[in-house]
């Protein structure tokens, strides 16, 4: 299965050969979770298909294993997309949850990986229709060192300049554990060279408080200088918990769509990460949080995007129109996008049909 993604570099190589964002002041294309409209996510074959279809960054959602290895996924729960509870089965915690954290890498290694899917009365089902079947070939999860020298071997072997998109996971919750995941992360992007502005990297987090640590006190130890994203959550998705009067409870986003708050963030980060309805009003026109990030320079890049029938809003015909506000009207500085290579055809025919410039001597 590894060599035959490879394939895909030749036959999505007209993605890759288009210019990238950067080059032509155009959104820029960030595989969420690699190509996982075709592929299960966050797997290396993801990631492959990601690059062969032309996205300029790559999204890393990172976790620690039990040997604080840094492992690629989007959640701290192995739950739903691996076969853990048939593997170790008495490994679940009282909540009945698998967490990443109790397994060390080879104990991760040997679980079979497959697309997101939920328990309905015993039953497996898929999260997203019509994807890649579940259980069907052989993935595996895949390390954040594995992951970059995939994507910066690729980079070498290609000679394009694909860049990577790394989300700490749930700080709070590591830091219940005793470990220090913001450290892992800088410690590994700087052994790989991304330490400066221009190192093709964007690192983001829905944790407000780490990314002011990150930026105050880690970034400036380590030597380091890299854009921080902040990305932001509704209040009721329990992105992060904090405890107040001795009992957790979700961590207020509102803060983040005020003036002030936006302003805040201006001061250690380079974006924001919204969520794409926060960047409209109900009349389709662009909300307070789009104009005054706007304002302040933050570039915005909301997620997001996918092509799947039932996951366009009503209010679209097509996913070509749902995209085509944000790039057109809302003009966002990237988008994430379970389908990078629809994202990238539409921005492709949208240039071809600019009327060109002429050029007098």
């Amino acid at each position: 299965m590894r060599s035959l993604c490879f394939i895909f570099i030749t036959l999505a190589c007209i993605f890759s050969h288009s210019p990238h964002a950067s080059e032509q002041n155009i959104p820029i294309v960030i595989a969420h979770r690699g190509a996982s409209g075709y592929l299960p996510e966050h797997t290396l074959e993801a990631k492959t298909l990601a690059y062969a279809m032309g996205a300029d960054y790559i999204e890393q959602d990172l976790v620690l294993s039990k040997d604080n290895h840094l492992i690629v996924m989007h959640d701290i729960y192995l739950d739903h997309v691996t076969d853990v509870a048939s593997k170790f089965p008495e490994r679940a915690r009282a909540d009945g949850h698998f967490y990443t954290i109790d397994f060390t890498l080879p104990e991760l290694k040997q679980l079979r990986v497959t697309g997101p899917f939920v328990n309905v009365l015993g039953k497996e089902i898929p999260k997203y229709g019509k994807r890649f079947p579940l259980w069907r070939s052989q993935f595996q999860l895949a390390t954040f060192e594995e992951e970059l020298e995939l994507i910066q071997g690729l980079n070498q072997s290609l000679g394009y300049d694909t860049g990577i998109y790394p989300e700490i996971k749930k700080p709070y919750f590591h830091a219940q554990e005793g470990r220090d995941i913001s450290h892992a992360v800088l410690q590994a992007l700087k052994q790989y060279g991304y330490t400066k502005p221009d190192s093709k990297v964007y690192l983001q987090s829905f944790d407000a408080e780490e990314l002011q640590r990150i930026h105050q006190d880690l970034l400036p130890a380590m030597n380091m200088d890299i854009p921080l994203v902040q990305l932001i959550a509704e209040t009721d998705w329990e992105e992060k918990q904090v405890k107040q009067a001795g009992q957790w409870q979700n961590y207020d986003f509102d803060w983040m769509h005020t003036p002030e708050g936006l302003k805040k963030i201006a001061g250690y980060a380079a974006g924001i990460g919204p969520w794409y309805p926060m960047l409209v009003n109900d009349e389709g026109t662009a909300s307070a949080l789009q104009t005054e990030a706007r304002n302040l320079g933050l570039q915005i890049h909301p997620y997001t995007f996918r092509a799947d029938p039932l996951q366009i809003p009503d209010s679209y015909r097509d996913f070509e129109e749902f995209i085509g506000l944000y790039v057109e009207k809302l003009h966002v500085d990237g988008l994430f996008t379970d389908h990078p290579d629809k994202v990238r055809s539409y921005l492709l025919q949208r240039r071809e049909q600019q009327p060109r410039e002429e050029v007098f001597p």
